[in-house]
């Protein structure tokens, strides 16, 4: 099961918290004020009632619960949820004798349409964001309207949170839809992907499985009269490819519908990727044998065991250019040549036949040859030889090289 890291202390705690952390806090604030701090003068008379007086406090109260109130609706019904959020500052606004909407008053209500600017779609926030804005000015016009004073200076500034507080609200809102919109583009690449994977793992079984059948079906029809038991073992012989195929191309249908769900595991993928390597190699020269075509295996260097992907790639252009001069070369023998080197893995195929093998190729043999030794950036080449038959040739740089090179090819 895949660890999965736990979020942020802050980015645990809900919304609706947070919106009565700030309501409480702003209260606390407000309170506070009542009293002369260490270096204020005293004050000439005390503004808020919350302390004093019955109406103040139960201003205050049923404030809080309309606060608490709309805390609760914020995820569910975010307009209203506003609409109490702002009725409460006002409320706590009219016990403490001031012109306007404070900021400690008002910073619930902005703490809220950040949130709503954050999570809700545009419209939403754009309703919210003139709720916001709009009982600023409506406060200042029924003052001016009663003939009361006015506190012009500070609502602009109140104004102004609140728009900034909006503002990073739609920011983050963008920059969430963008990181799913690309996580959505990275799963159907993926699934792209692992599409192409195993249609070339498909051309590749394929294409090899039924050279062999022709080979070993051709070889039975020939020596059916004449050679009865020979023909028995070369049928006993397709019939093993067929079922050795069939098992295969079951894997990979599995895997396909596995990737296009999303839902393959990684040891199943894992699997998948890594089901062929150069152990193989001999289990392919034998079966390739024993249909006509003599496939005869050299290893240079230190044999030794390689990444995986290095080794399926090597085994599948093998595997292709092999299935090439069963099909298309007209030779009865083939080498097959690998090298170990101290940086790289060669892999070479060589036959007598015609010159031309997968060069009149109609399927995809050279270009999936290719574009596996390129996607592990290596070289490959396949052209006629001079003296006649054809060559294919792959060299693949292991781990440690491409590491070493890394910064000489960033200079």
């Amino acid at each position: 099961m895949p660890a999965t890291s736990s979020l942020p202390l802050l980015r645990s705690v809900a919304p609706r918290a947070w919106i009565v952390l700030v309501w409480w806090v702003s209260t606390l604030f407000t309170l506070l004020t009542t009293f002369r701090l260490p270096g204020e003068t005293e004050p000439q008379k005390w503004q808020a009632a919350q302390l004093y007086r019955w109406d103040g406090l139960t201003t205050l109260v049923l404030s809080t619960v309309l606060v608490l109130c709309g805390a609760r609706l914020l995820d569910r019904r975010p307009l209203r949820a506003l609409t109490l959020l702002i009725l409460a500052s006002i409320g706590e606004t009219t016990t403490i004798g001031v012109g306007e909407l404070p900021m400690a008053q008002y910073l619930t209500p902005v703490l809220a349409l950040y949130f709503i600017a954050t999570t809700r779609p545009r419209r939403t926030a754009a309703i919210a964001l003139a709720m916001g804005v709009g009982t600023l000015a409506l406060y200042i016009c029924v003052r001016l309207l009663c003939g009361w004073s006015v506190g012009m200076s500070a609502e602009l500034a109140v104004a102004l949170v609140t728009l900034v507080a909006w503002l990073l609200g739609g920011s983050v809102h963008q920059a969430r839809e963008h990181a799913r919109q690309l996580s959505a583009r990275t799963a159907r690449q993926a699934v792209t992907e692992e599409r192409l994977r195993i249609a070339r793992e498909m051309h590749d079984t394929v294409a090899h499985s039924i050279g062999i059948i022709a080979l070993q079906a051709g070889a039975a029809a020939r020596v059916a009269t004449t050679q009865p038991e020979a023909a028995r073992e070369a049928m006993q012989a397709v019939e093993a490819t067929g079922r050795q195929t069939l098992a295969g191309l079951r894997r990979m249908l599995v895997a396909l519908r596995a990737a296009e769900a999303g839902a393959e595991s990684g040891a199943e993928a894992e699997e998948h990727d890594h089901g062929a390597g150069l152990a193989d190699l001999d289990g392919l020269a034998a079966a390739t044998t024993a249909a006509g075509v003599r496939v005869e295996v050299r290893r240079g260097g230190e044999p030794r065991q390689l990444p995986p992907d290095i080794e399926l790639s090597a085994f599948r252009v093998i595997q292709e250019s092999v299935t090439n001069v069963v099909r298309h070369s007209g030779s009865d023998a083939c080498l097959v040549t690998l090298d170990y080197g101290r940086d790289a893995l060669s892999v070479e195929v060589t036959d007598e036949g015609r010159g031309h093998g997968t060069a009149t190729d109609t399927g995809f043999g050279l270009a999936g040859m290719r574009e596996r030794v390129a996607l592990l950036h290596g070289e490959f080449s396949a052209a006629p030889r001079p003296g006649g038959g054809f060559r294919v040739a792959a060299r693949l740089p292991l781990p440690d090289a491409l590491a070493d090179t890394a910064p000489a090819v960033a200079r």
